[in-house]
């Protein structure tokens, strides 16, 4: 009876493999490349925060979002380091950071201190080139405490003067890290050189730190700080209408009659030619970019692809597929595009060994040079859209980013529907786009580059470029 139970069970155990390989061979059979496969294109429309404006002239969107319980608020400040005055580089830093840690005309650093870590939250300030940022994020049932320390910080720190000392302490340590960066060393010294005679080229040094004062700080922020100049984004599990009055109870009695600050108008004369910085490296950073096209134009969208296919895409890019995948000759390498309002900067970068320096910068101008004669393939644009796409509508995973993204819209004064038809142009960008485009917009005569690494070991000057021009960081 057992051996009949064994005999019956491995019989049974046979028929239901065979099952399974008839089955699998007949689903082998239908199996459909996941390229071939069709389905329903995605309808994604962007939510639209809505935006108020307030008595005191200050602008807010808002977007709720209730699934946690948590309150965000951001804001951008039309100011930055491009208002530094001459000779005191590193001021509208300085304001930002100290305006974090020194205080405010209520509450000494260490008492504010004490009530951030109490609540286990940190707003923070960053200042860049062209605008203060601010972000709060904290506990809806900490909503007033954090609202009103964030209130006292904006418009009335106290910079207090010790604090001010451990900024400067900072700063001046981070300079003399600079050098010992060569890659932030190089972008540093472009930027400088891509903007003659324009403050977007200046930075601070240790000479710059040496003029700011506490009183410099307090001038700073009472001419870039007031209500019109200030737009606020607030998301979470919040009402509009509670949104509202919180905001105005805490910075309604902020008034100023002041007008928001223009945008600043474009650079005049962008910097070019090839420049060498002479360091004793084992390896060279090099740097070349000119000044293109603005968000506002209408070949934004075919340039933006452009940048994409050439070298920000990473590994399947251009630049990174021939200098560092097939020649071996950087271990990194790329494009970047910063597009701003009225005016934008493309650029390539290699950070390759001493002894293939040209190679690599002579194989990124021969790309550049072979994309502006029609080189970019159907399937290059393709991928290129199809990444741009997925990567946009991924920024809209969280309220906090639509309301985020469209205070930058309004910030920047772009279009309404900026984001409503950026799929859509993007979409309809052609080979032919991107060829007109990069002929257009490509010229290696405007073109600056900029080499640091060790000179003596670069080996021969190609004949047909121009002879460089040594230069030194300014101290």
């Amino acid at each position: 009876m057992k051996n009949k139970f064994n005999v019956y069970c491995v019989t049974g155990l046979l028929v239901l493999l065979c099952g399974m390989i008839v089955s699998g061979a007949s689903a082998a059979q239908k199996f459909i490349s996941p390229d071939k496969l069709k389905y329903p294109g995605l309808d994604f429309r962007v939510p639209e925060a809505e935006r108020v404006l307030l008595d005191n002239g200050m602008v807010l969107f808002y977007l709720r979002n209730d699934e946690l319980p948590l309150v965000s608020v951001s804001a951008l400040v039309r100011t930055g380091a491009l208002h530094d005055p001459h000779g005191k580089e590193g001021l509208a830093e300085l304001t930002a950071y100290t305006m974090r840690t020194g205080g405010t005309k209520q509450l000494s650093s260490g008492d504010i201190e004490q009530r951030l870590d109490f609540l286990a939250v940190s707003p923070s300030i960053s200042m860049s080139l062209d605008s203060a940022s601010v972000y709060f994020s904290f506990l809806k049932s900490d909503l007033d405490v954090c609202l009103n320390l964030l209130a006292q910080i904006l418009i009335e720190p106290a910079f207090e003067e010790e604090k001010l000392q451990t900024a400067l302490s900072l700063k001046k340590e981070e300079l003399r890290r600079v050098a010992d960066n060569p890659q932030k060393f190089a972008f540093r010294e472009f930027n400088r050189l891509l903007y003659p005679s324009d403050p977007r080229g200046r930075y601070a040094t240790p000479t710059s730190l040496k003029q700011i004062t506490r009183d410099d700080l307090t001038s700073f922020h009472r001419e870039y700080f007031f209500p019109s100049n200030v737009i606020f984004a607030i998301s979470g599990d919040i009402s509009k209408e509670e949104a509202i009055n919180k905001i105005r109870q805490y910075f309604g009695h902020w008034k100023d009659s002041r007008q928001a600050i223009k945008i600043a108008p474009p650079p005049k004369e962008p910097g070019h030619g090839l420049f060498f910085i002479r360091k004793d490296i084992p390896q060279s950073t090099v740097v070349s970019g000119e000044f293109t096209i603005s968000k506002n134009d209408p070949d934004f969208y075919a340039f933006a692809i452009l940048d994409f296919i050439i070298g920000s895409g990473g590994f399947p890019s251009k630049i990174f597929s021939a200098v560092r995948n097939n020649e071996g000759l950087a271990y990194s390498a790329g494009s970047f595009y910063r597009a701003r309002s009225n005016y934008g900067v493309f650029g390539t970068y290699a950070f390759t060994k001493t002894a293939s320096t040209f190679q690599a910068l002579h194989l990124m101008n021969s790309i550049l040079d072979d994309v502006a004669a029609g080189s970019v393939s159907q399937d290059e644009l393709d991928w290129a859209k199809k990444s741009l796409l997925n990567g946009f509508i991924f920024s809209f995973e969280q309220p906090e980013q639509i309301v985020s993204q469209q205070m930058t819209i309004a910030f920047e004064k772009l279009p309404d529907d900026y984001l409503i038809n950026y799929r859509k142009r993007i979409e309809a960008v052609a080979c032919k786009d991107l060829k007109r485009v990069a002929g257009k917009y490509l010229n290696a005569k405007r073109r600056l580059t900029i080499i640091v690494g060790d000179t003596d070991q670069f080996g021969k000057l190609p004949e047909q470029w121009e002879q460089p021009i040594f230069i030194l960081p300014q101290q």
